[in-house]
């Protein structure tokens, strides 16, 4: 488990150091509750209506509460051609600020 762990802090910060995006995918007042600085929110619900608008060039970095629901958008973005990372949760993610 702590190997999954390494590498997947290893892939998100190859990720954000290639320009990715962080897409946090919790509802609209999760994310005015806190965010992380540089995120873009796109609950999870209404992906489907905006995937279309993210740039398939740049890798993202999907996030959420506790992991579940970023791991949705992560199949979902990665079924439509994306380079993507599940985050897990947003404040793990905090140090990557």
């Amino acid at each position: 488990m702590l190997g999954f762990l390494t590498g997947k802090n290893k892939k998100v910060q190859q990720y954000l150091n290639e320009g990715g995006i962080i897409v946090d995918v919790r509802s609209k007042t999760e994310y005015e509750e806190g965010h992380l600085r540089n995120s873009t929110n796109i609950p999870l619900d209404s992906l489907p209506k905006f995937i279309g608008q993210l740039d398939k060039s740049k890798p993202i970095v999907t996030c959420c509460a506790s992991g579940m629901r970023s791991g949705s958008a992560k199949r979902m973005l990665k079924a439509n051609g994306f380079s993507v990372v599940n985050g897990g949760g947003w404040m793990n993610l905090q140090k990557y600020e």
